[in-house]
């Protein structure tokens, strides 16, 4: 790997607040490139390979769980059990690192379900909430769900004001706005009241956090600032990787 990436590894390493790991317009680089890490797990140093990967997934972990409730509880557990059975001996260097690109694998999917769907990254979470517990799929159509969806993120973003994170009033507002549209599409099933905690603790996660676009651009110019401070020092001598380049 060329200096520029190891400078770039280097910096997220002692850094303590969240790099981008998403692919945007105003970087063709990304750190959770699939091929980048690859480059990683190729690496001789492999207790290195380890720590690095790791910390790259971590903090896109980090970010799910900004956005997404289900898939961070998800992620989490994976991430946690494998390191869990490396750190007790029951993994190699090379076995972790194959589950790690693995999990690498799934999140990088889980990124593009929501195109498939034709939803946002905002109402493929509450899509995830949603269908949670397995069993709802077999009472709802797919398309059914979906509405729902959409009719749920439509409902908060025309509902969502300042006074939600102040007053309990305007809290308790949103949710009774919640209970009534899923009473409304019968959700959920019988025996499943659990169900509607996750949606809820998901819409307000949502409520409490800034839109999806706002986050991507805000770790964009962390990416960024963390590339121009390597340039100020002096510290990169080769072209910028191809790794992550947008078409």
């Amino acid at each position: 790997m060329n200096a520029r990436i190891n400078n770039l590894l280097k910096a997220s390493i002692h850094s303590d607040g969240v790099i981008n790991l998403f692919q945007d317009a105003n970087s063709d680089f990304s750190l959770f490139d699939l091929n980048f890490l690859q480059e990683i797990a190729n690496m001789k140093e492999k207790n290195l390979a380890v720590e690095l990967l790791k910390k790259l997934i971590t903090e896109q972990v980090v970010v799910y769980k900004h956005t997404n409730v289900v898939k961070s509880e998800k992620f989490s557990e994976i991430l946690q059990k494998a390191m869990n059975q490396y750190l007790n001996g029951m993994l190699t260097n090379e076995q972790i690192i194959e589950k790690m690109l693995n999990l690498a694998k799934q999140i990088q999917a889980a990124q593009k379900e929501g195109e498939k769907l034709g939803l946002t990254a905002d109402e493929l979470a509450f899509y995830d909430a949603l269908t949670k517990p397995q069993a709802i799929k077999d009472f709802y159509e797919n398309e059914e769900l979906i509405s729902i969806t959409k009719e749920l993120a439509d409902t908060l973003r025309k509902n969502r004001t300042s006074e939600w994170q102040k007053w309990d009033s305007a809290r308790a507002k949103m949710r009774m706005l919640i209970k009534r549209l899923l009473k409304h599409h019968k959700y959920p099933p019988e025996g499943m009241d659990d169900a509607v905690q996750t949606v809820m603790t998901q819409c307000e996660l949502w409520a409490d956090s800034n839109d999806m676009g706002e986050r991507v651009s805000a770790y964009s110019d962390r990416l960024n600032q963390y590339v121009n401070e390597t340039y100020d020092m002096g510290m990169v001598a080769e072209p910028k990787a191809q790794y992550g380049k947008k078409e």
